[in-house]
């Protein structure tokens, strides 16, 4: 499966992140960068410059040569996807409380980035308006979920769906009793 290129370094990031012990802070303090920055960088919500990139790599001690192996490859020819729900992906993303994301596929086409994801909105999620550098299409399974965005507050049901430019401030949250289930298809744009 070929994966969107921001998506396999902001993985890599997380991930060399994790194994080395280190807390968002502590790596923005080593890179000279902001802990927010990290912070959106590992939840594909923005692009690093090169410099930047290069210094939180730095930063991971990690040689540049193996950080960037695997990149960018696609060794799946196959026209034909399967992926096993025990084979989601878990994931985070922004500092959150009761947001679930397992990542299903993703996959590059022609101009756009397709990620496909399943969220669990727990009654109690809580966490701070977030962008994403992507259009955003939700489809609610289960539950009843409200998106505030600056100017406007939308309910939807079991059912309905919504498309909008991730680049507009918005969070969601639960307004039912369970917790809410999404399928989220970000549309990141490839330059």
């Amino acid at each position: 499966m070929e994966e969107h290129l921001l998506i396999q370094i902001s993985t890599k990031i997380r991930d060399y992140r994790k194994e080395r012990g280190m807390t968002l802070q502590e790596l923005a303090d080593k890179a000279n960068v902001s802990k927010g920055l990290i912070s959106q960088i590992e939840n594909n919500r923005t692009i690093p410059s090169l410099m930047v990139l290069l210094d939180i790599v730095s930063a991971l001690e990690v040689d540049l040569n193996q950080f960037f192996k695997g990149i960018g490859q696609n060794n799946n020819t196959s026209l034909i996807l399967v992926k096993r729900k025990n084979e989601y992906e878990a994931f985070e993303k922004e500092l959150a409380k009761g947001f679930f994301y397992k990542r299903i596929f993703t996959k590059s086409l022609k101009n756009t980035t397709v990620d496909i994801v399943l969220l669990e909105l727990s009654k109690d999620a809580q966490r701070q308006m977030v962008e994403t550098e992507a259009f955003e299409y939700k489809y609610i399974l289960k539950g009843k979920v409200e998106y505030v965005f600056p100017d406007q507050v939308i309910e939807l049901n079991e059912g309905d769906s919504m498309l909008f430019n991730g680049r507009i401030s918005h969070n969601p949250r639960t307004i039912s009793d369970e917790s809410a289930l999404m399928l989220i298809v970000y549309f990141f744009e490839n330059n």
